[in-house]
Formats: C-alpha cells, structure tokens, sequence
C-alpha cells in the first residue's frame, strides 16, 4: 500500500497522548518522519514528564517509522524555535506543523482567576503563534510549497462553553489565527485548516460540562479504545489534509468525531438591513424586531460543551 506521506517532515505537539499521540502515530505510519513534541505536563499545564514522548517515538520506531522526542513548552519562544530548529536539524526541513498542545483550567466567568485564563491563552494561543511563526519563516525563505499548517480549535470555540470562557475563546481565536495564515502564506505553498475534534481524552475526564464523561475511578479515556471515543479516530483526515491530496484545502474548519468527518461552513450572511442615512433608533427598533431578528431562539444552556484537544 502507498505511504501518503512518504519523505515529508513533520513535527505534532501535545503529541504525548491522546488525539496528539494517534495523529504522530498515523503521520509517521504514512512514511512521515516526525518530530514528537511534548514535555509531558498534567492537563493543566503543571510537571512535566519526558517519558510521556518518548513513549510514543518508541512506538513509531518499533513500527519502522523515524521519530524523534522534544521536550519543549510551546509557550516559550525560544523553545518553540527550538522546536522547529529540532526538525531542520534532524531531518533537513518542516512539512508539516500540527499544533495540538493544550491546557484546561475550567471556571465559570464569574469565579475564573487572572491565572487560569492567562495560562490557558498562554499555551493555546501563543503556543500556537510561537510554533507557526518560526514554521513559517522557514516557508517564506524555502519557498517549496506543499507546506501544512494544521491548527486544533473545538466545539466549544465554535459553540461558546459555559464553563471554559478561557479554553472558547483561545479555540474561537485559533480559528480567525487560521484563516489569517490561510490568506498571508498561501503564496508561499502553505496551506492552513483548522480541526475541531471529538474523542474521550483527559480533557473530557475531568470536563465540567460533560456529566457522562468519567465513572468513578474509570475515565472515559481509558475506555474509548475501539470506540467512537477513540481518539485515533481524529487522525485519518489530517493524513488526508496533510498530503498532496490536500492541497486545495485551506482556510477551512473540518471536524473530525467518531466515524463522522464534517467540513463546517465559513461564516455567511444571514440577514441585513439597510437606512439611507444614520439610522433612526425608532426606525431601527422597529425595523430590527421585524426584519433582522424575528423567530430567532436563545441557545440549549443547559446542553453538555466537552473540549476535545
């Protein structure tokens, strides 16, 4: 059977575990030689543990695939240039960048600290900023082209989550971070998408709105395998999205759950109103009542929001 992937470069972080691990297992799988970016930390972002990647470049290597192990925090800009120096280095250049790295600190708005919602832009809004930024430097003076550029958003950046005001707008942000990559590196043979995943990760276990996801002492995690929960089953679309195949994609949000792939529509027009001057506010009130927002309904509250990277 055909590697996908074959001879291209790639470098995943949050790749340690979970939706992270499958994609580097899948890349690598598919002929990619892939640099395994984690420093092994707790799902919020404390400790770290180099045992966490070097367990997944083992498995690749045992497979016949070529992985190395980086131990960086992707936050920190200088390690993220470390970080994609690791893969010039190691492997002669950077096809692929997949940032997949993330946090958690769930808090409704209104108790939510300082800390937790600077740690969580930290790691996913940054973190991802200081990786594509390097990448993309390297593309510009390449100038190869088939350049992949992969970005992890979620249903709750799509959605809003009531308890993860913090994790929603770093998601929602990674989706406009997208679509300006999309449009500014495009001459230069990059493409940019964004994947909003659904699969059981420790981020689900521990999720607040999501009263099913963990049985006491039995984290749906460590259940999903062979499942839809499964989180190997986010890989396939981005081996898709990451090969040569892949290259009239760019600037799109596609969502990869269970065995459904979605590709959700960019955002469009839905009504408008016109005034030949200023608006009147009486004109407008009237105006807007009939035209622009009847039958509208407020959204499901009460529905479960689980983050899935």
């Amino acid at each position: 059977m055909a590697k996908h992937l074959e001879g291209k470069s790639a470098v995943v972080t949050g790749a340690g575990r979970g939706i992270g691990r499958g994609i580097a297992l899948a890349l690598a799988d598919q002929g990619a030689k892939v640099i395994v970016a984690d420093f092994g930390g707790s799902v919020e972002g404390s400790g770290s543990d180099k045992g966490v990647a070097d367990q997944v470049v083992d498995e690749i290597r045992a497979a016949g695939g070529i992985a190395e192990a980086d131990y960086c925090d992707v936050a920190d800009h200088v390690q993220a240039e470390n970080l994609i120096r690791h893969s010039l280095d190691s492997f002669g250049g950077l096809d692929i960048l997949i940032n997949v790295a993330g946090n958690l600190r769930e808090r409704m708005i209104f108790n939510m600290s300082e800390e937790e919602w600077d740690s969580v832009i930290r790691v996913h809004l940054k973190g991802t900023y200081n990786t594509t930024h390097f990448a993309s430097i390297h593309w510009r003076t390449e100038r190869k082209g088939g350049y992949r550029l992969i970005n992890f958003s979620s249903g709750a950046g799509i959605n809003g989550s009531p308890g993860q005001p913090n994790y929603a707008a770093a998601k929602a942000g990674l989706i406009g971070f997208t679509k300006s990559c999309a449009n500014a590196l495009a001459r230069y043979g990059v493409t940019a998408n964004a994947i909003a995943p659904g699969a059981a990760t420790r981020m689900t276990d521990r999720n607040l709105g999501n009263q099913q996801a963990t049985r006491e002492g039995d984290p749906a995690s460590e259940r999903s395998e062979g499942t839809p929960r499964d989180p190997l089953n986010v890989a396939p679309v981005l081996v898709y999205l990451c090969s040569d195949e892949g290259a009239n994609v760019s600037g799109r949000v596609i969502g990869a759950s269970g065995y459904q792939i979605t590709l959700y529509r960019d955002m469009d027009m839905e009504r408008q109103i016109f005034s030949d001057g200023p608006w009147d506010v009486d004109e407008l009130w009237t105006r807007a009542k009939e035209q622009l927002t009847p039958h509208l309904t407020l959204p499901n509250f009460n529905a479960p929001s689980v983050a899935g990277a």
